[in-house]
């Protein structure tokens, strides 16, 4: 099925800082009888991914593996599919390369972290949904020395550490903002989701100001978010008085939907000047483009 699109585009320049790229088999979730494919489309590869950009008016984004599956061999095997988006000299697509946070993908690891910084690869991304877990002090020594490995290569490149987040799990938000702590100063952590679902807003929005207050380098973004999250967030940065710098435009797709994560922003009841900035400033100054 094609992509079907509203007949508009977005009012001012958007940088779409999470978002997924490649082609992926259905599955039997949860049990199904027979494979669905609940997100309907995915772009498999640049030319679709622009497509969809010049569609909807998306100057830039950021793109990494389309995963879901319980496989970790399938997001591992769109790196390439990634690299190919993103080596282009117009900038119009940046890329992460996808990594695992389990032990027994250290090899593939290995391999995925020879391709930080090629031409366009900025971030890092993981998510616990296939193993892992952000907590450091769950991690045994060897685990732990892979981690090392890895933020060592992250802070070489100045690269940005993508951490699916959500509530319950290895990804729980409680997890990611220990991560936070204990290596948030040293490299820089963008908390997908702001903290994914009713109880891990509740637990990240505070820890995030706090976060921003102490000088650790973190980032969110709002997609998947459950509705009050965005009021919340923004009445805290308000109150506050920081983190309006540290907050961007993700869609997630197509895990999530473009035209409902846009207007999260568009349609709050904040500024002009501060919708630019979540939409294109800071991601602008965050990835030097």
């Amino acid at each position: 099925m094609e992509r079907m699109l509203p007949g508009e585009k977005v009012r001012r320049k958007v940088f779409d800082v999470h978002n997924h790229i490649g082609f992926m088999e259905g599955f039997k979730y949860y049990g199904l009888p027979e494979p669905v494919n609940p997100t309907v489309y995915c772009d498999n590869d640049r030319a679709a991914k622009i497509k969809i950009m010049d569609q909807l008016g998306v100057d830039r984004a950021v793109v990494m593996s389309n995963y879901g599956i319980p496989d970790p061999s399938q997001p591992f095997g769109l790196n390439a599919v990634v690299l190919d988006a993103c080596a282009h000299q117009d900038k119009r697509i940046l890329g992460g390369v996808w990594f695992s946070p389990a032990l027994k993908m250290k090899e593939a690891n290995d391999a995925a972290m020879k391709l930080a910084g090629e031409p366009g690869i900025k971030v890092l991304k993981a998510t616990c949904l296939l193993g892992g877990t952000w907590n450091p002090e769950e991690w045994d020594e060897d685990t732990k020395k892979m981690w090392e490995g890895i933020i060592d290569v992250c802070e070489k490149h100045d690269h940005v550490f993508h951490l699916h987040t959500s509530p319950g799990g290895g990804s729980d938000v409680s997890n990611c903002i220990k991560f936070v702590k204990a290596y948030g100063k040293r490299v820089k952590v963008h908390v997908v989701h702001c903290g994914g679902g009713v109880s891990g807003h509740i637990k990240f929005i505070p820890e995030f100001i706090k976060f921003v207050k102490e000088g650790y380098k973190v980032y969110t973004d709002t997609s998947w978010a459950v509705g009050f999250c965005n009021r919340y967030l923004f009445d805290e940065i308000e109150k506050n008085g920081v983190g309006d710098d540290r907050v961007m435009f993700s869609s997630d797709e197509p895990w999530s939907d473009f035209w409902s994560e846009y207007y999260k922003f568009e349609g709050l009841g904040i500024s002009e000047e501060l919708k630019n900035k979540l939409f294109w400033e800071n991601a602008e100054k965050l990835y030097g483009v």
